[in-house]
């Protein structure tokens, strides 16, 4: 959506405060041992607690609050009480929501205690690419251009690119245009980042494969070529300077 009056501003504010601050919490209440259906439970109480709903069962009628992959699951994750946490696990959690009419998306990778498995570097990696294509995003700037930043800096750190997953406009619906806000440089796409408009940018960062494909379960996605995959993002408003990152609030930066 583009922001056109200050209300909604403060809906898109309001919406993107209840993502943030229940991504952050989630994140610092998964622990060893926990079910992902516990940390999904976890998260849903503080969403309703803002008065939010889950954005993925509005839509798609997904069967959870909040996305939670673990390894291999790249994303989409389905909350289950037989999924435990472990040691080294890799772990991505999704939050979006509705709030009053507007919606708001983040998701955060991180290593569940010990780094046993080396799966931090990766982490560190996609959250300095997101930082750095933030940075880089303004009104007039050519998506195209972003994408090739994102794999570019990917590559620098001997990692690849999701090429069927992306980020998207956000505000009064989950995905809105400019759709397909991919990591990588699409030759054909012309378009620009518009000045006031509301996208949720994300990495899709992986260690073996460039695509994603969905599990038997309908939802889940894994690697065409196995390994790693993680994912940071935020909902941000593109200015004539630096984005405002709506979901600050969750920090995943810190």
């Amino acid at each position: 959506m583009s922001i056109t009056n200050e209300t909604e501003l403060a809906g898109m504010q309001k919406a993107s405060e209840a993502v943030a601050k229940t991504l952050r919490a989630m994140c610092e209440y998964a622990a060893v041992g926990m079910s992902t259906k516990e940390l999904d439970e976890y998260g849903a109480k503080i969403l309703t607690g803002f008065g939010a709903k889950s954005a993925p069962a509005l839509t798609y009628g997904f069967p959870g609050w909040t996305c939670i992959s673990v390894d291999n699951e790249f994303c989409h994750g389905v909350p289950s009480q037989n999924r435990l946490l472990q040691e080294g696990d890799l772990i991505n959690i999704d939050v979006s929501a509705e709030l009053d009419g507007f919606w708001a998306d983040n998701g955060a990778s991180f290593v569940i205690g010990q780094d046993i498995n080396h799966h931090q570097k990766l982490v560190d990696a996609s959250k300095e690419i997101l930082q750095k294509t933030i940075k880089n995003i303004r009104g007039g700037v050519k998506i195209a251009e972003i994408g090739h930043l994102m794999e570019t800096e990917a590559k620098k750190r001997g990692y690849k690119v999701i090429k069927n997953l992306g980020g998207h406009g956000i505000g009064r619906s989950l995905h809105e245009e400019p759709d397909e806000l991919l990591n990588y440089k699409n030759r054909l796409d012309q378009r620009r980042f518009r000045k006031n408009s509301v996208v949720a940018i994300e990495t899709f960062i992986s260690t073996d494969s460039t695509y994603a494909t969905e599990l038997n379960d309908g939802w889940t996605m894994v690697g065409d070529k196995g390994g790693y995959m993680v994912q940071h993002e935020h909902t941000i408003l593109i200015t004539d300077g630096s984005p405002i990152i709506l979901t600050a609030d969750n920090g995943i930066f810190h």
